[in-house]
């Protein structure tokens, strides 16, 4: 009797968890089936998530994923790095420093400047379709209201992503008609096994985000959450970060949009003999 009802209980956990894990179940539309240039389509002297970089994503073609955060005076700028050190050689984070200090400093040496969402916005124009991911590791959500203010004026194509899945349940709330990814990776492995990294780890709160896409580490993809969403659930998926002709395979095998650098793959799935774009 006591193995009975502890099988019961594990299954009644089981069925639990797959409650709360299920996705969204809403399409990406067909504009959006793309491949998307990392940060731009990027290499030689244009750094990533510069101006130049979004350019020639947009000339080729391709998808965009850029990522987005606040300076200290509220303005959203396209910039990854939680710090500026590695892209400016300036030391502290975006948030520190006003949006005039921040055009002063140079992206990897270049001439190119970190540019705001608006002046990609003005840029991409509606020509490709966006993957924006939203940066932040806190539970300050401001980047949210302040990113939507801007994009709600867009008429362009774009989705939202985030690894933070309280950036994801202000979307659900606040604007539910925009398509809102979970992005996810081992971070129990990376990071350490605490407590936060093993609920992000099991994706358990996607019961309050229901994202409509995943976008997973491709060196991941038999973890057992990503299996449950993309195989049971037949989630639509894409897949970060693809470097080279070989994992792109692996992205086709996976039925994944690719989030790719380094090399230029087809501009989207399932195009044969599709020629290298060269970054300009």
């Amino acid at each position: 009797m006591i193995v009975l009802n502890s099988l019961i209980l594990v299954l009644v956990l089981f069925l639990a968890y797959l409650f709360c894990i299920h996705p969204g179940s809403r399409p990406i539309p067909e504009d959006m089936q793309k491949n998307y240039a990392h940060r731009g389509l990027y290499g030689g002297d244009v750094p990533e998530n510069s101006l130049k970089a979004f350019e020639n994503a947009v000339n080729a073609g391709y998808g965009i994923e850029l990522d987005v955060q606040l300076s200290c005076d509220g303005e959203v700028v396209v910039f990854h790095d939680a710090t500026l050190d590695r892209m400016t050689g300036v030391h502290g984070k975006v948030i520190d420093y006003t949006l005039a200090q921040l055009k002063t400093m140079e992206l990897d040496g270049s001439e190119h400047r970190i540019p705001t969402l608006r002046e990609v916005l003005a840029l991409v124009d509606g020509k490709v379709p966006l993957l924006v991911e939203l940066k932040g590791e806190s539970t300050d959500t401001s980047v949210c209201p302040a990113a939507d203010e801007i994009l709600r004026e867009y008429s362009g194509s774009y989705l939202i992503e985030s690894f933070n899945p309280l950036l994801l349940r202000w979307y659900k709330k606040n604007h539910p008609d925009v398509l809102r990814g979970q992005l996810t990776t081992n971070l129990s492995k990376g990071l350490g096994k605490n407590m936060r990294n093993r609920l992000l780890d099991s994706m358990i709160l996607n019961l309050v985000t229901r994202p409509d896409f995943l976008a997973y580490d491709i060196r991941c993809p038999k973890r057992f959450p990503v299996r449950l969403c993309t195989g049971l659930f037949h989630a639509n998926r894409f897949v970060w970060t693809v470097r080279d002709r070989d994992e792109y395979s692996k992205s086709e095998a996976l039925d994944a949009f690719a989030i790719f650098e380094n090399f230029c793959p087809p501009i989207t799935l399932n195009i044969e003999d599709e020629n290298d774009v060269a970054v300009s």
